[in-house]
């Protein structure tokens, strides 16, 4: 007989379809002072990874430049028998490359104005590309790579 944590543990696949099925994520970097600084922010999965835009001169993409450490939460529910989360332990990576840029960019910023929300990489109207380009040309991409993972549902207990 397993333990509490083990029974409530989702699988790699719940794992992957929680996170594919969410767009907020928390985010939590290490300041200058070895203080934790905590943002949430809207994401979309790049290759399976959390993946968001934020500005080049941000608290975190300093913090980052610093030290990569970074923890991601993505969580939900509101009752203590339906909470369910993923919390990341990994490094963040800063990109900004322009075309994974638009790509994320597109998502995000779909999601962030409330406009459908484009598949990941599919090819975008003329205009809103254009309008995506000058939206991210001052933003960076981070991108998390965990090195750990720690999920829970409580709907399985």
């Amino acid at each position: 007989m397993g333990s509490k944590r083990d029974k409530i543990k989702m699988s790699p696949a719940e794992v992957g379809a929680f996170l594919a099925d969410s767009f907020k994520v928390q985010v939590a970097t290490v300041g200058k002072e070895g203080e934790p600084h905590l943002v949430t922010m809207f994401y979309t999965l790049l290759d399976g990874r959390i993946a968001f835009s934020t500005y080049k001169a941000s608290q975190k993409v300093l913090n980052l430049r610093r030290d990569p450490t970074m923890t991601c939460l993505v969580e939900d529910g509101s009752e203590y028998g339906e909470l369910r989360g993923v919390a990341l332990y990994g490094k963040g990576r800063v990109i900004e490359d322009p075309d994974v840029r638009l790509k994320v960019g597109a998502v995000v910023g779909s999601r962030l104005a409330g406009l459908p929300v484009p598949e990941l990489g599919a090819p975008l109207d003329p205009a809103f590309a254009a309008g995506i380009e000058q939206a991210m040309a001052k933003r960076v991409l981070i991108v998390m790579e965990p090195d750990r993972t720690v999920s829970w549902d409580h709907r399985k207990a």
